[in-house]
């Protein structure tokens, strides 16, 4: 059996911060949730965080910030920026991508989790078989 993929929710609104955890984890994902900056930077120095939701606008230190924060520790790790008074992406952003709170269906959010922890897994490599190798050099060679 594979191991959950982690994701850090950080939101300064319990009720949609808990919202985000109970949809994530009726899908197999192991949710760890941060209700400011500092705790989601505790958090994310504690264990491997697979990907990060952040909420925009919260008090000391907004999403964007603590984007950016987090990408300095972890660059690789995919996050993903909510906000309700910011209807589209910002491309100054360190975010990996954007969804518009309240404008946006659970569907929608795990299909942008899947395909963003698809992207950070990368490609599946295709190693060809030792015999197919020395056929190729075989095949090139002759050609010359």
């Amino acid at each position: 059996m594979r191991p959950k993929k982690v994701i850090l929710c950080v939101d300064d609104n319990d009720q949609a911060l808990s919202v985000r955890k109970f949809v994530l984890e009726t899908r197999g994902y192991r949710v760890l949730t941060a209700n400011n900056a500092d705790q989601a930077i505790e958090l994310y120095d504690q264990g491997k965080v697979d990907l990060v939701i952040s909420d925009l606008v919260m008090p000391h230190c907004n999403g964007n910030d603590l984007i950016v924060r987090l990408k300095e520790i972890a660059p690789w790790v995919p996050a993903v920026l909510i906000s309700g008074s910011m209807k589209q992406f910002d491309p100054t952003s360190r975010a990996d991508a954007f969804l518009p709170k309240g404008a946006c269906s659970p569907q929608e959010l795990l299909e942008r989790v899947r395909v963003l922890l698809v992207r950070k897994r990368g490609p599946k490599k295709n190693v060809p078989a030792q015999g197919m190798h020395n056929t190729a050099i075989a095949a090139t060679q002759g050609a010359a």
